[in-house]
């Protein structure tokens, strides 16, 4: 699953994520932060041709129990998984290459 440009409709539960196969960025934030705005062209170059990572963009925010049982404060998170268990972690990312050394600890 390549990159994903919009947030999903409905985000998944912590179970379904923790259950994910194989490498997966989890990404936090939302469409009207600055801060996501800008880390996007950043994050897809990081997972441009990088077709066996599975990209989910959630929608955080008050209420939202995915978000709060990562511990996200900031936005972007991105969290990265490796058979549904955190590897690696970078808030706000300010290049593309903080997001690609991330990707290296899922082993993909």
């Amino acid at each position: 699953m390549p990159y994903a440009a919009q947030h999903l409709a409905q985000p998944p539960s912590r179970d379904d994520v923790d259950k994910l196969p194989g490498a997966t960025v989890v990404e936090f934030g939302t469409p009207w932060c600055g801060h996501c705005q800008r880390a996007q062209p950043l994050i897809e170059q990081a997972l441009k041709n990088r077709a066996e990572i599975a990209h989910v963009k959630v929608e955080d925010g008050p209420g939202q129990r995915l978000g709060r049982s990562f511990g996200v404060k900031l936005w972007p998170t991105l969290v990265f998984l490796k058979d549904g268990q955190e590897v690696a972690r970078v808030v706000r990312p300010q290049d593309a290459q903080a997001v690609q050394d991330a990707l290296q600890a899922t082993g993909s």
